[in-house]
Parts: C-alpha cells; sequence; structure tokens
C-alpha cells in the first residue's frame, strides 16, 4: 500500500539527464534500527561467492601480459586499484543498468552509487547516512528519480518498502509499503512495478500513484519481472513468472484498467525454474533461461512463438543477466563460468551451429545456434552485461570492475577498455 499523500510529479532533464519535481514533501519512511545482515539470501546472480577476490586477482594477473609478452602498466596500476578496493570490503549488493543501458545503478551496504558508462564516471553518490545499506535500486532512464529497497548489513529502512528518492531535492519523496519484503523494482515514465515473493503489484507514476492492478505468481525467490521501456512502443509488455512450472506470464499494460488485470497470455518456455528474463526495448521479443543455464529461448511477445534457441554451453551454468542490442539484432548473456557469450538474431549465420536436437516438451525440432562472439571476465563472480554503441559490449562485475570489448562478424573480440569504477570519483556536473 502507498503510505503518504497523493503527489504532483512534473519530469525534467537531469543530465543524468532527465529531471523530476515532486511536492509536497510526505512523512518520512519507516525507519528500522541497524541489526545484522538482511536474512534473505541475495540472489545467486547478484552474490559475491566465496573465493571470488582471490580468482578476480588471478584472473588479472594472468592477463598482465600483453600481447609482445612484456608487463602492461596500465594494467599493473588497475590491479593495484582492485586489491585496493578489495582491501576496504565493498559490499555490492546489486548492479543493474538503466533502461537505455546508458547508466547502471551500483548498491552497497555504503549506499547507492549511479554510474554513466560511456564515458564511465560516477554521477551521484548517495551515501549510508542518506540511504543506509541498500538491496535494491532502479533508475527511471536518466532522471533524478531513483527506486531504493533497504537491504544489507546495516539498512536503514525496511526490506518491505520501496523509497523513491529525488537526487535533484536531496530528500526520500515517495514511500510504498507492503506487508512482506520486495525482492525487486521496475520503472517506466507511467508505471512503477513492485516485485514481491508471490505478487506483482503495479502503480500508476509518477504523478499520484494509484495501484492499478496485483498479479498472484509462482514462488519469485529470484525476483524475475521485466517490462518494455518505451511509453512510444507499440506493445508495452510486463512479463514475470507464471504459476505453472517454467512458464512466463505476459501482461499488457495498454490493455490492463484500474483495479482490473487482463486475461493472462503464457508462454511454456523451459521444463525446469526460471531464472533469468529480458526483454526488448519495443516489448516485441522475450528471451528466457531456466535454472540448468544452458539454453537461452528468444520468443514473440505477439504470437508468443520461438523464434531462436541459443546454447550458452553444455554445462550447467547460473545465468546473472540477458539484454538485447537497442535494434535487436543481437543478444548478450553472463554467467558464472565467466564467460559473456555474444549472439546475432537478425543474421543468425553469423552464430556458430549444432546439429539438430529434438525440444521435447514443444515438439519437433529445432537447431541450436552458439555465440558469435566471447569473452571472459573472473569466474564465479556476479556481473551484468549490455551493449554499447559501434559493436561494443560491456560487462560489469561486483568486483569493482568494469569491461568493455569490441566484436566483429567473424568472432574475434578484443578488449577496448578496463576500469575500477568503485575507485571513481564523482562527476558532479550532471
Amino acid at each position: 500500500m502507498l503510505i503518504a499523500a497523493p503527489y504532483c510529479v512534473t519530469v525534467a532533464e537531469n543530465n543524468y539527464d532527465d529531471r523530476v519535481s515532486l511536492a509536497p514533501r510526505p512523512a518520512q519512511p519507516r525507519k528500522v534500527p541497524p541489526g545484522p545482515s538482511d536474512p534473505r539470501p541475495i540472489p545467486p546472480r547478484l552474490r559475491k561467492t566465496s573465493g571470488t577476490e582471490s580468482n578476480t586477482v588471478n584472473f588479472y594477473l594472468q592477463q598482465r601480459q600483453n600481447c609482445d609478452g612484456d608487463p602492461c602498466p596500465i594494467l599493473g596500476l588497475c590491479l593495484m586499484q582492485l586489491k585496493n578496493i578489495m582491501a576496504t570490503r565493498e559490499k555490492v549488493h546489486s548492479l543493474r543498468f538503466n533502461q537505455d543501458h546508458g547508466c547502471f545503478i551500483c548498491c552497497m551496504d555504503s549506499g547507492v552509487r549511479i554510474y554513466n558508462v560511456e564515458p564511465l564516471t560516477e554521477k551521484a553518490h548517495l551515501k549510508e547516512s542518506v540511504a543506509g545499506s541498500v538491496g535494491h535500486g532502479e533508475m527511471l532512464h536518466r532522471s533524478n528519480l531513483i527506486a531504493m529497497v533497504g537491504g544489507g548489513a546495516v539498512p536503514k529502512y525496511a526490506d518491505n518498502t520501496v523509497l523513491i528518492y529525488d537526487d535533484c531535492k536531496s530528500q526520500l519523496v515517495l514511500e510504498f509499503t507492503f506487508s512482506v519484503p520486495v525482492l525487486a523494482v521496475r520503472l517506466r515514465k507511467d508505471r512503477l512495478v513492485v516485485v514481491c515473493r508471490r505478487q506483482i503489484h503495479v502503480f500508476s507514476f509518477p504523478h499520484s500513484p494509484q495501484r492499478l492492478f496485483t498479479c498472484e505468481t509462482r514462488d519469485n525467490l529470484l525476483g524475475l519481472c521485466e517490462v518494455s521501456p518505451l511509453p512510444s512502443a507499440d506493445r508495452h509488455i510486463l512479463c514475470f513468472p507464471a504459476h505453472k512450472l517454467g512458464a512466463v506470464q505476459l501482461v499488457d499494460l495498454l490493455t490492463t484498467e484500474t483495479t482490473v488485470s487482463q486475461a493472462p497470455f503464457t508462454i511454456q518456455a523451459h521444463q525446469s525454474e526460471l531464472a533469468c528474463l529480458s526483454i526488448n526495448r519495443e516489448g516485441t521479443l522475450l528471451a528466457t533461461a531456466s535454472l540448468k543455464g544452458t539454453l537461452i529461448r528468444v520468443w514473440e511477445t505477439a504470437r508468443r512463438v520461438l523464434l531462436a534457441e541459443l546454447r550458452r554451453g553444455s554445462d550447467p551454468a547460473t545465468l546473472y543477466c540477458i539484454n538485447f542490442s537497442s535494434n535487436s539484432e543481437f543478444l548478450c548473456c553472463s554467467s558464472d563460468k565467466g564467460t559473456i557469450h555474444i549472439f546475432a538474431l537478425k543474421n543468425t549465420h553469423l552464430n556458430r551451429r549444432s546439429t539438430f536436437s529434438k525440444i521435447g516438451f514443444l515438439g519437433g525440432y529445432m537447431e541450436s545456434q552458439w555465440a558469435l562472439a566471447n569473452f571472459t571476465v573472473p569466474p564465479e563472480c556476479a556481473c551484468i552485461c549490455a551493449f554499447g554503441a559501434n559493436s561494443s559490449v560491456y560487462a560489469i562485475c561486483v568486483d569493482g570492475t568494469f569491461h568493455k570489448y569490441v566484436y566483429k562478424p567473424d568472432g574475434s573480440c578484443n578488449r577496448e577498455s578496463f576500469d575500477v569504477y568503485l575507485d571513481l570519483v564523482a562527476d558532479e556536473e550532471f
């Protein structure tokens, strides 16, 4: 439920770049005293595993030689920075790109940081004294409105409350409180989506927020939910786990009315539990993966038909992230194997092929496609990945590292830059 009176919200440019103004000032959100670490497990796709630090250092020690066999001074300096950051034990709880993948939000025990991707700069830092430790966060495009949920070692606010922070006013302006913990938040310019373990709540946003409808879901411990980001798109799709094992439910937000939800449309995507979902900007394509992590399936949302089956590998893996390119011609994914895979969706002849394999529960046969290109990051280190301009792919890891690679149609993939984002100083000029 929403605690506090309705507010009038005006969206404006804030470089990150859009700004939003809210008034009047609401009551202070409910606080919880500092206590032990959040008892709820961090989803595997966002959690550091034991030994990550040593694996990361070893990975970069192996990378310190350039193609001529000489020491690389720049990489050596980055490695020193990485060791310094690890020594501070800065706990990163979650990472997430904004809707156009031009920024990302980093939620930590020490608060929240906002980064621009190209060039890599820190744009804002919401300190622990203001937000406490934060478990989940979501940006609204490049605006000054940030959604946060408390979590981690020293939460200042309860994990059943979604807080909306206005960076222009440097204050919390909205609060949504629920009876159970919030596992994820998704924002559009006209909707706020709150994900709980067995329910998903959809609110109008940001002007005088009201709850529009609630969807019941399968037990959704990972907080899986995605929504197409473009208000101008023909299809405004919300997707999340359906009640049936391995199925995805689709809701068209354009056909829903207050307190009334559309009859469900489902896709039987996998035979086991879902682990990762992604939807393209236009809401026309959906990518799904199961806990097994060997296959990614791409579906057309309008007809709910399978378009492609992409094979990450033959051994099981935990998938952290799947993302489409801005034109939906490529797809990338990351996993605990330490490899970022890049697939072609339009010119599928660029992908490597395997022999035809039967898709049991769907019936019939489909040829699995293997990645066009790939590159490596530290293994067992959770990361998110997304496409940039000029055939580039970014990988951002919870160990504080930033990777940029450029791929070519022939399958080659070369590193263009590496940095330690946690070591950056905030750029105050928004």
